[in-house]
């Protein structure tokens, strides 16, 4: 978070040395600090891989909007077709994340996504249950759930 931080701090530097209160110039100011940061990781520890988790995640933002598309779609679907698609049910899904941070950010993201819910954690934080509209196969929902919450630790390790 403090790299991030710095970089807000050098756009707004940039904003106002350069007198130009635009959106645009605020987004060349922090694109302008990024590169800044990501050439000096090296030399200060605090801002160590800042350069290599901005790019991984706008890749998960994108990863997640497609998510989004596509879950609403089928929802979508289902509720303006006459047949039942749904095939509801409860499966627990093993953990990776060890953190209440990054359990967290996977079951709400889960629970944003349509069609899903996150239910509960276990006591000892290692399974994930979650109530899913559609299971076509258990082993399909798993790799969804397994793909998402790679991606979000990729993000916050």
């Amino acid at each position: 978070m403090i790299p991030f931080a710095w970089n807000v701090v050098l756009a707004m530097v940039w904003v106002v040395l350069t007198a130009n209160f635009s959106a645009v110039n605020a987004l060349f100011g922090f694109l302008l600090g990024y590169g800044a940061i990501a050439v000096m990781q090296n030399q200060l520890p605090a801002l160590a891989g800042y350069g290599q988790r901005v790019p991984r995640f706008i890749r998960f933002v994108f990863f997640y909007i497609w998510e989004l598309v596509k879950a609403n779609a089928r929802v979508a679907y289902d509720v303006v077709t006459p047949e039942w698609g749904m095939r509801p049910g409860v499966i627990g899904v093993p953990l990776d994340a060890r953190t209440d941070g990054e359990i967290t950010v996977v079951a709400n993201l889960i629970s944003l996504t349509p069609g899903t819910l996150s239910l509960d954690v276990s006591t000892d934080r290692r399974v994930l249950y979650i109530h899913a509209m559609y299971i076509d196969s258990e082993e399909a929902l798993l790799d969804e759930v397994k793909e998402l919450e790679r991606r979000v630790l990729e993000v916050m390790r």
